[in-house]
């Protein structure tokens, strides 16, 4: 089986529509939209629609801290993500807003599980940036393998039974192993909002017959979304870390 995985969009049409291009060539067995649909981006409604049309195709949705602000209008972000938040509220439809509410915390498939931050208290949001962190959140599940997005920067967390998580760090474009005697943790990276240096839009290809994860980069126009959040008004600085992917 290959399983496409897509996380932090935040209504960023021109990577996800780069991202899905990139996924229609692989032709992935099974999709799924890893959270933050919205939030920061200038295209939430084409971004929410979208998705909405990939899972009653059959794609697999889960929630984000993001798209749960916008869904209970909340403020208790940083600055940016507040204004972006309250920007994108004011333009959803209730029907873009139910979508959101409905989808759920986490997911599994299978020996899979698919949360947007971390299995120990999904709706606790909290990040996966060490083994600490990693070890805590295999510790939650009996899921042999967990995937999450949430901190932008794509990771991969491995462990034996008993033993603490070891982090490796993906290269781009390039397939790495999954030990058939490990767990894994796999952390997917940003299509819309990269935080890892490199601007491009990163998904993530799993292939469960080869035994194999690859962060797929794609390069998208990053010059015209900026280009809109500076015309929608949101601040600037959203537009200029799609440039340095910081």
């Amino acid at each position: 089986m290959r399983i496409a995985i897509l996380s932090d969009i935040h209504a960023n049409r021109e990577a996800f529509d780069a991202a899905l291009d990139a996924v229609h060539v692989r032709g992935p067995d099974e999709l799924v939209l890893l959270g933050d649909l919205v939030g920061y981006g200038p295209d939430p409604i084409y971004v929410v629609e979208r998705a909405a049309d990939l899972t009653a195709q059959g794609a697999l949705g889960i929630l984000g801290n993001h798209d749960e602000a916008v869904v209970l209008n909340r403020g208790d972000m940083t600055e940016n993500a507040r204004v972006a938040v309250q920007w994108t509220r004011e333009r959803l439809a209730p029907a873009h807003v139910d979508f959101l509410a409905r989808l759920p915390l986490s997911a599994q498939s299978e020996d899979r599980l698919y949360v947007h931050a971390s299995a120990e208290r999904p709706g606790k949001w909290s990040y996966i940036r060490d083994t600490i962190a990693a070890e805590r959140c295999l510790s939650s599940t009996d899921a042999r393998f967990v995937f999450c997005g949430h901190t932008h920067i794509p990771a991969i967390y491995y462990a034996l039974p008993g033993r603490r998580p070891m982090h490796f760090q993906p290269l781009d474009n390039v397939a790495a192993p999954l030990s058939e005697l490990r767990r894994h943790l796999v952390v997917a990276g940003s299509v819309g909002q990269p935080r890892d240096g490199n601007p491009a839009a990163c998904f993530v290809l799993v292939d469960t017959q080869r035994h194999e994860v690859t962060m797929v980069r794609v390069p998208y126009d990053h010059e015209e979304t900026a280009r809109k959040i500076r015309a929608a008004g949101l601040p600037g600085w959203l537009g200029m870390r799609l440039r340095i992917g910081r």
